[in-house]
């Protein structure tokens, strides 16, 4: 049945659940005191001012992938469902770039996505996801990177191809999708503005992709229901803010939290197996940017979902691999990586009917993409040695930015006096921290990280501060693989 509805938009003045999450209001707070069991750092910020010039890099390290999982038996019948999930793609149409300086900066002073390769990322990925045949692709938001129109159009098509292969997908928009005034092209030297989107054009483009075939839909958002078949049903969450334009931290109205409780009451009287997925995080996963990363007043779905015996909850926003347990025995959050950033993985997920569920991830393989169709790119043809220290250099960029005025920031009465050698070694035990946190493998790297110079030289200046609290929730968090989770 198609929905001919329009969703109404949000407003300022629509009623809505608030919270102050021990933040200042211009900025985001460090939640030193969680009921969650573990801690990861934060990937999104608000800023997307980026700068810098592009340089080949040399000498790479080859990231180590997990095997998956056996398949034996996988041509019996079966009593689960496999989705594959994809989150943070930040697709750029390319002809909204020509690849110049202006591009080249944003991408090597960037958070780490590889923007110059997201269209070859993307459809190796969705290559992936025919072959395998899934029941099910899932795009958990930030499907393109300021909710350009074109790149939004650009990646309907593509998905377009996936669904006429036989696999549905299934989409919500991300806090970049809709109303984002930053939405851009980029040219030689300079950016120009680029055409976005309203909450009517994300549903009216991606209405093949979950909403023309919804169970459910929400009224004051682009939340719905879909269901895979008569047993297994997905509970599709609208968690953006995006009237007048759009914010980074995720929110739920108060009528749609009253829809949600009516889909989990149904599903559970139905004997349905339910599985919500969102943008945003349940939990608090970065417990440096509470108030950009999780949801406001969060509890009350937590408390919500675990009344209805809801097992798991699907996520992204943070870019970064990582996954925790209420409380020790409550509901599981697996967060899944961006696509688009090293180690380019997407999540894979077995859903059993009594809720029961093996996760892992699996890293797109752009070499064997490259090669089999025929691409002349070194880049590509080598990925698996080119995006580690490409991934490094942006982050020791990030850390360099931040310190590159430090003999005029003032520290308390003293000012700050790095010597290039002194920012070179934190720059770098920064980029090497960071790089294998976003991937969920912090704890391949933590021991060797603290026991270095520039690790000490953080400990000794603390500065930046915010990098600072940074780097030591990845070491404190850095105990566990984040890449395979079972509830077995």
């Amino acid at each position: 049945m198609k929905w001919n509805l329009k969703r109404l938009r949000r407003s300022a003045a629509a009623a809505a659940v608030t919270v102050f999450v021990g933040a200042a209001a211009a900025g985001c707070g460090v939640k030193t005191v969680s009921q969650e069991t573990e801690t990861a750092p934060p990937a999104e910020t608000t800023t997307q001012a980026e700068e810098a010039e592009t340089t080949k890099p040399s000498q790479p390290e080859t990231e180590t992938i997990s095997p998956l999982p056996s398949e034996e038996a996988e041509e019996e019948e079966r009593d689960d469902k496999r989705m594959i999930l994809m989150t943070d793609i930040h697709y750029l149409d390319p002809s909204l770039t020509d690849g110049g300086e202006a591009f080249t900066r944003m991408v090597e002073h960037g958070d780490g996505k590889l923007v110059n390769y997201v269209e070859e990322i993307t459809d190796a990925a969705l290559d992936e996801v025919v072959n395998q045949e899934p029941d099910v692709l899932i795009l958990a938001g930030d499907l393109t990177l300021e909710g350009e129109k074109e790149s939004h159009k650009g990646l309907a098509k593509k998905l377009r191809q996936v669904e006429d292969a036989g696999i549905p997908v299934v989409v919500i928009p991300g806090n970049h999708d809709i109303n984002n005034p930053s939405a851009a092209g980029y040219e030689e030297d300079g950016i120009y503005p680029a055409e976005n989107i309203t909450a009517e054009d994300f549903e009216e483009i991606y209405e093949e992709f979950g909403y023309e075939e919804s169970y459910s839909q929400d009224t004051f958002s682009l939340s719905y229901t879909y269901d895979l078949d008569d047993q297994f049903r997905l509970m599709m969450l609208d968690t953006c803010q995006y009237e007048p334009y759009n914010q980074v931290g995720g929110m739920i109205d108060t009528e749609t939290y009253e829809w949600i409780e009516q889909q989990l009451e149904e599903a559970f009287d139905d004997g349905k197996t339910l599985l919500p997925v969102a943008h945003h995080n349940l939990l608090d996963q970065s417990q440096i940017y509470v108030r950009d990363c999780t949801i406001e007043h969060s509890s009350r779905l937590i408390d919500l979902l675990e009344k209805y015996d809801t097992d798991l909850f699907l996520s992204g926003h943070l870019h970064v691999q990582h996954w925790m347990q209420h409380d020790d025995i409550g509901i599981y959050e697996v967060v899944t990586s961006s696509l688009s950033t090293p180690p380019c993985q997407y999540g894979v997920l077995d859903l059993e009917k009594d809720g029961n569920f093996r996760y892992w991830t699996q890293s797109v393989d752009m070499e064997g993409w490259a090669g089999k169709n025929g691409l002349k790119d070194e880049n590509l043809l080598n990925f698996n040695t080119y995006s580690p220290p490409t991934l490094n250099r942006i982050f020791y960029n990030q850390a360099y930015d931040a310190m590159k005025d430090s003999r005029e920031e003032e520290k308390g009465s003293l000012y700050m006096k790095l010597t290039e050698e002194q920012k070179d070694a934190m720059s770098q035990v920064y980029a090497d921290l960071n790089a294998a946190c976003y991937g969920g493998r912090a704890v391949d790297v933590v021991d060797d990280a603290v026991k270095s110079q520039g690790f000490a030289l953080w400990e000794e200046y603390c500065y930046p501060p915010l990098l600072f609290q940074y780097l030591e929730y990845i070491v404190s968090d850095g105990v566990k693989d984040y890449n395979t989770l079972e509830s077995y």
